[in-house]
């Protein structure tokens, strides 16, 4: 006797679905800078720890590469967050979480875009300049100790808000994820190639 075969269902990728996730490459973008700013934050602290011990200057050297890769990528996440908005969150969402969300976003943003900036300007008047992965790059000021020193101060002081901020924001995640369970943790992740998950219902 011949049996049927029962064949799988095909995942919905209809518009509206596809539109509640974020992109492959925004997701991209944000877990290699998640990654990296982690690194290098940690790299800072190190940094800081052994700066009059020999050998040092190779971690400030790598420190500020990977800063200057960081600005790079933040700009490219910058430009396709604007040309590829995502949707707005589901409105099962309270307003006070959205208006939190938003803001703290939008706070990381204009973080990640001084931090660099601060700690290249902090460089660029510094006796060793900027290096990249070990290659001088052009020098555009003459070296002045106390303005570096200047920049260098509100470097640090930035990474602590930074900081603050990326906890809110893992907390504001974590929420989603174990607590909410409402998909938007999800927006950000990657897609499974089976399944596409759809917006939560309002």
């Amino acid at each position: 006797m011949k049996t049927g075969t029962r064949s799988m269902p095909k995942p919905d990728l209809s518009p509206s679905q596809t539109a509640w996730r974020y992109g492959r490459t925004a997701v991209v973008l944000h877990w290699t800078l998640a990654v990296l700013l982690v690194a290098t934050t940690a790299l800072g602290f190190y940094m800081m720890s052994v700066e009059k011990e020999p050998g040092a200057d190779a971690y400030f050297n790598l420190h500020m590469s990977i800063g200057i890769v960081i600005a790079l990528l933040v700009i490219t996440r910058i430009v396709w967050r604007l040309t590829h908005p995502p949707q707005p969150l589901p409105a099962s969402v309270p307003r006070w979480q959205v208006w939190l969300a938003g803001a703290t976003q939008a706070s990381i943003y204009l973080l990640v875009v001084l931090m660099p900036l601060t700690g290249y300007l902090g460089a660029s008047h510094s006796k060793a300049g900027v290096p990249l992965f070990g290659l001088a790059t052009p020098r555009w000021t003459a070296p002045d100790h106390d303005t570096a020193e200047s920049f260098y101060t509100i470097h640090s002081v930035l990474i602590w808000v930074l900081i603050f901020l990326v906890a809110l924001h893992v907390a504001g995640a974590l929420k989603d994820l174990l607590i909410d369970r409402d998909g938007v943790f999800q927006r950000m992740w990657f897609r499974s190639r089976h399944r596409t998950a759809s917006p939560p219902p309002p």
